[in-house]
């Protein structure tokens, strides 16, 4: 959920609980499934305290459509309504074919809670709604590098798949003492661990070193379009403005056998690839959430799961449309209301609006930014991102081939160079046939 508590949390679950009986088998035996690949997505129960099954039904329908398999519940074992939410959460899956497993937030969660964790996978490790992989229930965690799942396997009355979230791929080398099947990373962004926020683009080190130290265990690689959070407890933005494509692209070449996009609805943290939902609790992140929709990276992503799931190299368009985004303001604005400081990683950024085109034949792809002049370039079939310099006022997107214009629109949200509260999210948005 946050990383702010990578470090902390690793210090707190320094202490190993005794290794089971039942330790999982040795790498070379466990089976893969070669031949199935799944997408999740991270979902935040702590902030979905008053969900409703209809909430959730409506949320899953969503994932559905584009291809998501499941949400994986990110929970607290402090929020009294966490059993309340899992339970709706599995009954509406069930509900609508979809599927879920827990993730268990160890910030919150630790060492000496296996009972309660036994519990829990007890209760849904079976249920017709879990997510099973190799014919065993996944289960996953936010940090918890430290837990033993052997106790938690052998009191559960069902073959469970553990895929703890690793803060160091080496750690992936005691991971059969800690009877754990791979690893989930957490680093969807540039970044040399923990919160340090280095330039960009985007690489695959990190993804690299997983795959390496997991041998042929499973890697779970996290997808992510963005990250900025304005809390007192942590204020930054990373470099991550091609990431919505370039993620996907490198995950197309990976080819890992699970991803899990960062993430559903955390909205305090800007990544958040679905429906702003009313109904969440708010702390605060309305100020630069609400009303910073961010539901066409939907339709981006589409396309790239598709091609994911088909193990191919590129994804097919079958709908021809435009995805931009772009932030409120430039970089170097200085706000006039706002109790905290612009965010750490502002100076790394571009003054920059970005443009997917999906296009089943090449095109001329015209962006006029506010008032800078009209940019046009050609663009080819498939999905290519196009970047041009920020200007002030309105942000105007067209589409031509062979002389005819075939989309056109502008963007929901004028740029300006005046603002209250630093806000570094972006207004994501499509324009369609």
């Amino acid at each position: 959920m946050h990383l702010q508590h990578l470090f902390k949390a690793a210090a707190a679950l320094a202490s190993v609980l005794p290794l089971s009986h039942a330790t999982t088998l040795a790498r070379s035996a466990r089976r893969q499934s070669a031949e199935s690949k799944y997408v999740f997505a991270h979902f935040m129960v702590g902030i979905v305290e008053n969900y409703t099954l209809a909430d959730w039904e409506t949320d899953m329908n969503t994932a559905k459509d584009i291809g998501i398999d499941a949400f994986a519940l990110n929970c607290a074992s402090i929020d009294k309504y966490t059993p309340t939410q899992l339970a709706l959460a599995y009954k509406a899956a069930a509900a609508v074919d979809f599927k879920v497993f827990i993730s268990f937030d160890f910030a919150y969660w630790s060492n000496g809670d296996t009972a309660n964790i036994t519990e829990y996978m007890q209760t849904y490790a079976g249920h017709p709604a879990q997510m099973q992989y190799n014919d065993a229930a996944i289960v996953s965690t936010f940090v918890g590098d430290s837990f033993d799942w052997g106790p938690v396997k052998a009191g559960t009355n069902h073959s469970l798949w553990a895929l703890p979230n690793l803060q160091d791929p080496a750690e992936s080398s005691t991971n059969t003492q800690r009877s754990a099947d791979g690893a989930f990373s957490w680093y969807g962004w540039p970044t040399d661990g923990g919160n340090s926020i280095i330039s960009g683009p985007m690489t695959t080190r990190w993804d690299d070193m997983f795959v390496s130290d997991l041998g042929n265990q499973t890697y779970m690689a996290p997808v992510s379009p963005w990250f900025f959070t304005h809390f007192n407890s942590k204020n930054w933005v990373f470099i991550c403005e091609n990431l919505p494509t370039l993620r996907w692209e490198q995950i197309l070449t990976l080819k890992p056998s699970l991803v899990e996009i960062v993430t559903w609805n955390d909205y305090g943290e800007s990544h958040y690839i679905g429906p702003y939902s009313e109904s969440h609790s708010d702390d605060g992140s309305s100020e630069w959430a609400k009303g910073f929709p961010h539901d066409a990276w939907r339709d981006l992503y589409k396309p790239y799961i598709q091609a994911y799931k088909a193990g191919e190299s590129s994804p097919t368009i079958d709908t021809e449309e435009l995805v931009y985004w772009y932030r409120p303001t430039p970089k170097d604005v200085t706000c006039t209301n706002d109790t905290l400081p612009a965010p750490n990683g502002r100076d790394l950024l571009s003054d920059t609006v970005f443009v997917a085109t999906m296009l089943k034949d090449n095109a001329t792809l015209t962006i006029t930014s506010g008032s800078e002049k009209p940019v046009s370039v050609e663009v080819g079939a498939g999905i290519v991102t196009t970047n041009v310099t920020m200007g002030l006022g309105t942000q105007s997107f067209s589409v031509s081939r062979n002389g005819e214009t075939i989309l056109s629109g502008d963007g929901g949200l004028k740029i300006t160079d005046e603002c209250e509260t630093y806000n570094y999210n972006v207004y994501v948005g499509a324009v369609k046939e």
